[in-house]
């Protein structure tokens, strides 16, 4: 079985990791807050598409039968946005958690639990 690196890794050692690619390439130059953000956008785009016209039916079928390529694109955007996160100096940990805090504002418990409803219709 393979080892599940994400509770042996932390988010500071892969963005060292992505960091370090990057500049061994010369790409920091490229990396600006409207490439990145279009690169999220056209990873995003590109996992997505492996899900269109798929009934609901049908999505963890699709999945299975192309998980590899859907994990390969799920990398791409998380790379990105880590880039993003880089260039900029941004905590990821630090964001997430204060996003968190404002969602669970937003949807609390006992109005949104189970349900899909965005949170200025709850």
């Amino acid at each position: 079985m393979e080892k599940k690196l994400d509770t042996q890794t932390t988010l500071e050692d892969v963005k060292v990791f992505i960091k370090k690619f990057i500049h061994e390439r010369d790409w920091d130059k490229f990396h600006n807050a409207k490439n990145l953000s279009m690169g999220m956008s056209i990873e995003a785009g590109e996992l997505m598409e492996h899900f269109l016209w798929t009934d609901t039916a049908d999505v963890q079928k699709t999945f299975e039968a192309n998980q590899q390529d859907i994990e390969d694109e799920l990398a791409d955007v998380i790379i990105v946005a880590i880039c993003f996160a880089n260039q900029y100096n941004i905590d990821i940990n630090t964001i997430i958690t204060k996003k968190m805090a404002k969602n669970a504002l937003k949807y609390p418990i006992e109005k949104s639990k189970g349900v899909a409803t965005k949170y200025t219709k709850l």
